[in-house]
């Protein structure tokens, strides 16, 4: 168990450490705790002047003065040191809110393709906010319990040593009853905190594809499933509920039977003079200053056991390695050559969806990849792009393997122009430079790339313009709008190569020609990689390779496939007759 603690609590502290932490702030802050901690001890003492010295004729102004003003000064340094320590604990979070984002946004494809969007978010904001929580919060009572309980105690000792003992005997008592309760507490809430990453995650999925659950009338499934997941953290939250409900009180039980005993035990010596009132209240007062801290550090422990849970999650996700980004060379990749060379590529080891693929693409030449559903063109797409690695063999550009480029080079020099055109929520100008913030690009050249890729006369058919909101996903522009946007954006980037996934499979007739005509001007003396279902698309390419089961089993113009070539004979045969 101490190894599994020692373990798990060294990552905790490093991940904070590693943090921007605001040194400052944190120290006014621990300071401020330790000055009100300090001053609120003097109270009872105070306390016990003023009560063993009361008659109204007596009353002493100065006495009073001091009470009042250690009042205000604790009033004062605990307000400034709770600021402190909470901006100390946001500056943190944001801190490592910061260093979670950058990095999921530098993180390859691949991680993408195992982790849900919803548990992934769930990461940046519960699982940071569980550290904020733990570090404004808990841990300054935590440290301010330490310093009021040794004082008191030290106090306490001084003032009336077998009074002080018998109050002590209750500390053992407490601390058997609460370190099960509390390795409990923590079991049950890792498992609350996976539960709702897990419930987060599915109610992004459902909502995210909101359209297509009501097109499915999937209402009651997705209903149900949501109801699995609300009935789990209700589970999860009762279970947590009883152990608060055994810890308060227990607790409550054990501070009211001391209570009781320091009372009957102080009456007595009272009533024998060996105390005096005023001692009597001020033991009393002190143990009040004890029993505070105490039941806090239950629910310190009980955050802390979060938080270890939390910042394994958290560092989970920063030690995953990054795309190179920057490193490597630029290269202009203008008029050069690509060679694909024995490439081999699956998503994992046991299923290979390429197998030794060779190909050689001319520069400003068009290349379709057709084949049936499965056969590995988008894959292919992916290994272009740089989405991913192949696990064997290599593509070249020129002479130059394309994994010595920097990524941010290579991609920048490419056009993507997808079946689904995806856009972010935003307005039409927005999308159009999305990725292009940093150059300044004016109105002028945005429309005259919005009259290249027919997109002009619509965009302005709108009020706002280029203003326009397109909403989450663009869910406010038809498909073909949206393709034109997307060509559109391609024209602005001007790309060296240009690649096309099924670019017109999902749009109407009068809307296919449009965009066929943009896609025609668009691919002129740039190298252009083509999938196509539909052979109608791609009968005038350059080269067409055929690609089943992960490897090319055929390559060559149209007219040398439908000779050569059995199954894309049948094709063409089936869509072009």
């Amino acid at each position: 168990m101490t190894n599994d603690k020692q373990t798990s609590l060294k990552p905790f502290f490093s991940l904070i450490l590693s943090a921007n932490i605001p040194k400052l702030a944190l120290a006014i802050g621990l300071i401020g705790s330790l000055v009100t901690t300090l001053v609120g001890l003097t109270i009872p003492l105070l306390t016990r002047e003023m009560v063993d010295g009361f008659s109204v004729d007596a009353l002493n102004p100065v006495l009073i003065a001091i009470i009042i003003g250690v009042f205000i000064l604790q009033a004062v340094t605990d307000g400034i040191s709770t600021y402190a320590l909470v901006y100390t604990g946001q500056k943190i979070v944001a801190s490592l809110r910061e260093r979670m984002w950058f990095k999921l946004l530098r993180l390859p494809v691949h991680f993408y393709d195992k982790q849900t969007s919803g548990e992934t978010v769930s990461r940046v904001v519960n699982d940071t906010g569980i550290v904020k929580n733990l570090i404004s919060q808990h841990f300054p009572q935590f440290i301010s319990g330490i310093i009021t309980i040794i004082g008191a105690v030290t106090i306490l000792l001084v003032m009336d040593w077998r009074m002080t003992l018998l109050m002590l005997i209750s500390v053992p008592i407490t601390v058997l009853f609460m370190i099960p309760l509390g390795r409990r507490m923590a079991k049950i809430s890792r498992g609350l905190q996976d539960e709702t990453a897990k419930f987060t995650g599915s109610v992004q999925q459902t909502l995210s594809e909101i359209r297509l659950m009501k097109a499915s009338n999937a209402e009651e499934a997705e209903q149900d499933k949501g109801l699995t997941g609300i009935n789990s953290l209700f589970s999860y939250g009762l279970r947590e509920g009883r152990i608060f409900a055994l810890i308060a009180p227990l607790m409550y039980l054990v501070v009211m039977a001391v209570i009781v005993v320091i009372i009957g035990y102080g009456g007595i010596r009272v009533a024998e003079g060996t105390m005096t009132t005023g001692s009597l209240v001020a033991f009393l007062l002190y143990l009040f200053q004890i029993v505070f801290p105490i039941t806090s550090f239950t629910m310190f422990f009980t955050q802390l056991q979060k938080a270890k849970g939390a910042t394994e999650r958290i560092i989970s996700i920063l030690d995953v390695t990054e795309e190179p980004g920057q490193e490597g060379e630029d290269m202009d990749i203008a008029n050069q050559p690509v060679h694909v060379r024995d490439v081999s590529f699956g998503y994992s080891e046991e299923e290979p969806v390429l197998k030794d693929v060779t190909f050689d693409v001319e520069p400003g030449t068009m290349v379709a990849f057709a084949g049936p559903s499965g056969g590995g063109k988008t894959t292919m797409f992916g290994l272009l792009e740089r989405f991913y690695e192949p696990t064997s063999g290599g593509i070249f550009i020129g002479n130059t393997p394309v994994k010595d480029l920097s990524i941010a080079s290579w991609r920048k020099q490419i056009g993507y122009v997808s079946q689904d055109s995806p856009m972010m929520a935003g307005t039409i100008r927005e999308n159009l430079c999305y990725g292009m913030e940093d150059e300044k690009i004016d109105d002028e050249r945005l429309w005259e790339v919005a009259r290249m890729a027919y997109a002009e006369q619509f965009i302005k058919s709108f009020p706002k313009g280029l203003d326009t909101e397109v909403g989450e996903r663009g869910v406010k522009l038809s498909g073909g709008q949206k393709q034109r946007i997307a060509i559109a954006r391609a024209f602005l980037r001007d790309p060296k190569l240009l690649m096309m996934d099924e670019a017109t499979a999902s749009l109407d007739s009068q809307s296919e020609a449009i965009v066929q005509q943009a896609l025609t001007r668009l691919m002129e003396g740039r190298t252009t990689f083509v999938i196509a279902h539909r052979l109608s698309t791609i009968v005038n390419a350059d080269k067409i390779m055929f690609i089943e089961k992960g490897r090319i089993t055929g390559m060559g113009s149209h007219k040398e496939l439908v000779q050569s070539h059995a199954l894309y004979r049948e094709f063409a045969e089936q869509q072009l007759t």
